[in-house]
């Protein structure tokens, strides 16, 4: 049987931060459709991975190819962020980087800055609503007014005003409330049904790995163990490392 061609495919990939090895040759595979995790402690290297991915990083080696919905195949390393925002990438990150000045909607508006036509613009508006009614009611406040978990859907539904192929949410669940994190993660799994493939960065093992279809345990910015959600899951290294044993 032939072997399909992957949606994103990392291979040997090295992020230097002047003379700190980051991320130390690392290989990734995300088939579309997919949700896949990269679990590790704080300095393991998750985050300089999909920033490296994002075109974010400067310092990087190896490769990157991402296949789009027409089957042409793109190498993403020395691409600058918009770029990748154009070819279908897009990224919530890390500490939700909302401009607390501007309004819920202003923000999510930003996210679409890639996009000119103007009914694609709100009907991606519209289903970001869908999916986190509490921004529809607070589209005219300003971002640094909403409380935590409001500023995180905020990450993630401007992250999505691109129509992005592969969303990357980089600690979605950092800093919630245990009932909200429950939340991010069903919105997580319903944006995948309906059809994005998902890269997500997370230090909850546990709740990642549940949703994942593959995951990558990364250690000092290299993959120690990978297999499937459910394989790590019940892998005993992991379980003492990361599920409290």
């Amino acid at each position: 049987m032939e072997r399909k061609q992957p949606m994103l495919e990392i291979k040997n990939l090295t992020v230097w931060y002047g003379s700190i090895n980051a991320v130390k040759g690392i290989d990734v595979s995300i088939n579309r459709g997919e949700i896949v995790t990269l679990i590790g402690a704080n300095g393991a290297g998750k985050s300089s991975t999909i920033r490296a991915i994002a075109g974010l990083v400067k310092g990087c080696g190896g490769s990157i190819a991402f296949t789009g919905k027409d089957g042409r195949v793109t190498q993403l390393l020395g691409k600058q962020p918009e770029a990748m925002v154009r070819q279908g990438i897009a990224i919530s990150p890390e500490g939700r980087r909302i401009l607390p000045h501007l309004t819920t909607e202003e923000n999510l508006l930003l996210g679409a800055y890639t996009l000119s036509d103007k009914a694609q613009i709100s009907e991606n508006m519209e289903y970001a609503y869908s999916l986190f009614p509490r921004l529809k009611e607070r589209r005219r406040q300003k971002g640094g007014t909403l409380s935590g978990g409001e500023q995180q859907m905020l990450a993630v539904g401007r992250s999505l005003m691109s129509s992005p192929e592969l969303l990357m949410l980089d600690e979605p669940s950092l800093g919630l409330a245990p009932i909200l994190v429950d939340e991010v993660f069903e919105i997580i799994k319903t944006i995948n049904t309906e059809g994005r493939t998902i890269l997500l960065v997370e230090q909850n093992a546990l709740a990642a790995l549940k949703i994942a279809a593959k995951a990558y345990v990364l250690e000092v910015g290299s993959i120690t163990i990978q297999g499937t959600g459910g394989e790590l899951l019940a892998n005993p290294k992991v379980k003492e490392a990361y599920l409290g044993g």
